[in-house]
């Protein structure tokens, strides 16, 4: 279509919505258009359409459709892929953020971050299984599977999904639940990204907040090898009201050592943090440099690792990463040549970092085949993970890559070979069954089935 006319049918959706199209000769265009993570502001998409309701979302459906414009759907949050921002029109819902609760159940607006629904239900007592970054989207998150400082008792985000609105292809806006265009909310469960339709609004379970003890542990990195060593055998196999990460960080100035992690959260007394963490210093076999922990309610214990931990918050600079699952303990010679990798050959301006998270507990507990997310018989996730500044050159931001696929393979052989859905990487080349294992063939036909003219679709996506 001609410029005249393109402009032309932008006004006709604008008057059709209670949204906002916004264009590029707009003045809110440059803080529209850029996504959270800077490697991915050069996207300059035709039109970003901020919706306000489901119908909005319908309508800027079909309206793309029929002007073939590359399609994708933004809820306000990070994509390390960048799958957010690779559209001709991006389907913004960020200000669809409502919360509201009733019976215990909380119904929550797909553009919603974590730091609201938090601040939300924290105004009844409640709470619900996510992250800790405030500024992390509901949505992605949940689509991706979701973990957080209550996964190992409670489950993944997605695990406490009770129901979802749902914009489809067609522009069909559904209502799906267990009972109601089941294998849509199957899909919805921790397949990832949004390529079956654009999530609205979504329905969770709550729970009673609990309180909690908040610690931060570091150890310097001639400890490295003796921490991580320690960590496996301690916090994935720890009671499932611990849930202990650690992470390895390299800064970019080459001069300053690396600095070991221990951070999370203990549901319980304060007696029963203590005597944990001492278990783990007995493993280690050394005291910590620094120290912090406070026993607090559920909310302030979040506040408290937002702050004080090293957070999980969008990254600055340009980030690349990879990750794998594992279902056995590393060996001591894995590790060791995994932490002599990560100090070798580091650069300024290249901050690495190595980021173990555990699972089993309520993780593990869901059956397989029971929600798309298939990753339900591990024992630790590992991410590598490297950010280059970003007027770093061509040749900085390939030996950062190179140091990342080093790291990556020199525990590949021990890996399960699965990945979670919300670390994407699109390197991979067996993505099918990284992401999805035996669970791919079924998300093929539900997306057959809502999405016949894979319209929604990105690389990695079914049917692939």
């Amino acid at each position: 279509m001609s410029a005249a006319t393109r402009r032309a049918d932008w006004d006709a959706l604008q008057s059709a919505i209670s949204g906002e199209v916004v264009l590029p000769e707009s003045p809110r265009y440059e803080a529209a258009r850029k996504p959270a993570i800077a490697r991915f502001h050069d996207a300059r998409p035709q039109a970003i359409v901020l919706c306000e309701t489901a119908e909005d979302v319908s309508r800027a459906i079909l309206f793309a459709r029929r002007s073939g414009l590359e399609t994708a759907p933004r809820s306000g949050g990070h994509c390390f892929a960048g799958r957010s921002s690779k559209g001709e029109v991006v389907l913004d819902v960020s200000p669809m953020r409502s919360v509201s609760v009733s019976g215990g159940v909380a119904t929550v607006g797909a553009g919603a971050r974590l730091g609201g629904v938090y601040d939300a239900l924290d105004g009844h007592g409640l709470t619900t299984p996510a992250g800790c970054g405030p500024e992390v989207g509901i949505a992605g998150l949940t689509l991706g599977g979701g973990l957080g400082i209550l996964g190992r008792k409670y489950g993944l985000t997605s695990d406490s999904l009770l129901a979802a609105r749902v914009a489809l292809a067609n522009g069909r806006i559904v209502e799906c639940d267990e009972h109601n265009e089941p294998d849509l909310f199957w899909a919805l469960r921790g397949a990832g990204g949004c390529n079956f339709g654009v999530l609205t609004s979504l329905v969770f379970r709550t729970l009673p907040a609990p309180d909690a003890t908040a610690f931060h542990l570091i150890w310097p990195d001639t400890r490295a090898s003796e921490v991580i060593e320690a960590w496996q055998g301690w916090s994935p196999a720890g009671p499932e009201e611990l849930a202990a990460s650690l992470l390895l960080t390299a800064s970019g100035d080459p001069k300053e050592p690396p600095v070991v992690n221990v951070f999370g959260a203990i549901i319980g007394t304060e007696s029963d943090s203590e005597g944990l963490l001492e278990d783990l210093v007995a493993r280690v076999g050394a005291d910590p440099p620094s120290a912090s922990l406070e026993h607090a309610s559920y909310r302030e214990t979040k506040c408290y690792l937002a702050e004080h931990g090293p957070g999980d918050d969008e990254p600055q600079g340009h980030p690349y990463s990879k990750s794998e699952f594992f279902r056995r303990p590393l060996p001591t010679e894995a590790i060791a040549a995994l932490v002599d990798d990560f100090v070798e050959g580091r650069r300024a301006g290249q901050s690495r970092e190595l980021d173990f998270t555990p699972w089993g507990g309520a993780y593990n507990r869901v059956p397989a085949e029971a929600t798309a997310f298939v990753h339900r018989d591990e024992l630790f996730l590992l991410q590598h993970a490297v950010v280059v500044d970003p007027d770093a050159s061509t040749t900085a931001r390939e030996d950062a890559r190179r140091w990342l696929a080093r790291s990556w393979a020199s525990v590949h052989r021990w890996g399960s070979g699965g990945v979670y859905p919300n670390f994407p990487d699109p390197d991979l080349t067996n993505w099918k069954h990284a992401y999805h294992v035996t669970n791919h063939e079924r998300l093929v036909r539900v997306k057959i089935k809502y999405d016949p003219d894979d319209f929604f679709r990105f690389r990695q996506s079914p049917p692939g």
